[in-house]
């Protein structure tokens, strides 16, 4: 019985240090879910549901949109338009600059509309930046940070993706790939 009760106290032992000890790790796991849970909340209240944010884009010198230098999104109704917040100096814009500029080139004529919003940038940097890209599509400061705020933005590179009837119809966090660009304007053309 000595023998016995000498295990069960050492199993016993073992497992309430074992518990204890692993507190804080526990509390420290349930922290860092409440804080991502709490920042994901956040960030899908902050984004627009139904009508997207209208907004006026003054472009950079050299860039036009219908021979405007000037694009209001409420215009563009009927349109599906593809909004992507970027930076001169985000490395994954720059790793999406090519696949953005390919696919507005090929869908520029089948009623889809690209509208690059440069986000806390330094304008001469910018402009080297659409140049080094060789981007075409309409591009504009977000003057004052007013669009971004609208959007809700958390951060660059952020895709937008508005429907013919100027709804809102989902997001990309980060890089956009050519396959997750093309497959979402295809099915925003199928629809009425």
């Amino acid at each position: 019985m000595g023998i016995e009760n000498e295990g069960q106290k050492a199993v016993t032992g073992g497992t309430s240090r074992l518990r204890w000890g692993n507190l804080p790790l526990l509390g420290g796991v349930v922290l860092l879910l409440a804080i991502l849970g709490w920042g994901l909340i956040r960030q899908a209240a902050g984004r627009p549901a139904g009508s997207a944010p209208d907004f006026t884009l003054h472009m950079f010198e050299g860039y036009e949109y219908l021979g405007r230098d000037q694009v209001t999104l409420s215009d563009l109704k009927g349109q599906v338009v593809v909004i992507n917040f970027w930076a001169e100096w985000c490395i994954e814009c720059k790793r999406e600059a090519d696949i953005l500029e390919a696919t507005w080139r090929a869908y520029q004529d089948r009623g889809v509309v690209f509208l690059g919003v440069d986000w806390v940038d330094v304008e001469p940097e910018a402009r080297k930046y659409l140049v080094r890209y060789d981007i075409t599509y309409p591009n504009g400061p977000d003057l004052g940070g007013r669009i971004g705020n609208d959007y809700g933005l958390t951060g660059v590179p952020e895709t937008f993706f508005v429907d013919r009837s100027g709804k809102v119809d989902s997001f990309k966090l980060g890089p956009i790939s050519e396959s997750e660009l093309t497959s979402k304007l295809d099915d925003l053309l199928t629809r009425p």
